[in-house]
């Protein structure tokens, strides 16, 4: 059976604290455990953050796993404590923590938690030179049989030199970074950004081991369904926000 299909073991709440003790002891990392503050935060999402301060370790994890198991707990420990200590966590801690966070049940909650919390603008979809609104009503009918849907799509706030778009699963929107709403970039760019992003919606993130497989084998077989692949490639290769 594959480790994500494994039961976990039932959750049984421990102060947050006690997994880093723990760990910190089976790993070696010193000759006495220095200040512990552990505490859950009500962040946007998925989010763990680890500071040590003099002789102080600062850890905020995300109330998202306060009904996780210990030992996911410890597995999350591991790979902070091995952050700050610039130790490499094992295999097995991060198999384990990723097999849990990947699971169905908690990425609903995952997303449900940022569409709460989380407040992400954009710029509408109907641009000065492009309608991303229209694009996407135009593949969907296209290529995707008119079976997809998304809660919101526009263009990014700002101009972006690294992201040309992506996919936002927790709030269900498209965004595009408003840079390409410009006649520098070409007609057939912009919709094969978007209709990268599509495909993102229809293959969400997989597992393979410890690893997040974002291009699935079968999303780049998809991919090269857009009519025109190989030219929107180029430009991709091309253009310079």
């Amino acid at each position: 059976m594959p480790p994500e299909q494994l039961p976990l073991p039932l959750a049984i709440p421990v102060e947050p604290v006690v997994p880093f003790q723990r760990v910190f002891k089976r790993l070696r990392l010193g000759a006495a455990i220095p200040g512990l503050r552990v505490e859950f935060r009500p962040f946007a999402g998925l989010r763990s953050t680890i500071c040590l301060r003099k002789d102080q370790l600062e850890v905020c994890l995300s109330d998202v796993l306060q009904d996780a198991p210990p030992l996911v707990l410890e597995a999350l420990a591991e790979i902070l404590l091995c952050k700050v200590y610039r130790r490499r966590a094992s295999r097995e801690a991060r198999e384990c923590y990723l097999a849990y966070v990947l699971r169905p049940g908690v990425r609903h909650r995952i997303d449900q938690t940022r569409r709460q919390r989380g407040n992400k603008r954009l710029l509408p979809p109907r641009g000065r030179w492009y309608n991303l609104e229209e694009i996407f009503q135009r593949l969907n009918q296209q290529l995707f049989k008119g079976e997809l849907s998304v809660s919101r799509l526009g263009w990014s706030l700002q101009k972006s030199r690294s992201t040309l778009g992506h996919y936002d699963a927790g709030h269900g929107m498209i965004v595009i970074n408003r840079a390409l709403d410009s006649p520098q970039a070409p007609a057939h760019l912009v919709e094969y950004l978007v209709f990268h992003e599509m495909l993102h919606m229809r293959f969400p993130v997989e597992r393979n081991g410890h690893r997040r497989v974002v291009h699935s084998r079968e999303f780049r077989k998809a991919e090269r369904e857009f009519p025109k692949f190989e030219e929107a490639r180029k430009s991709l290769r091309q253009f310079r926000p």
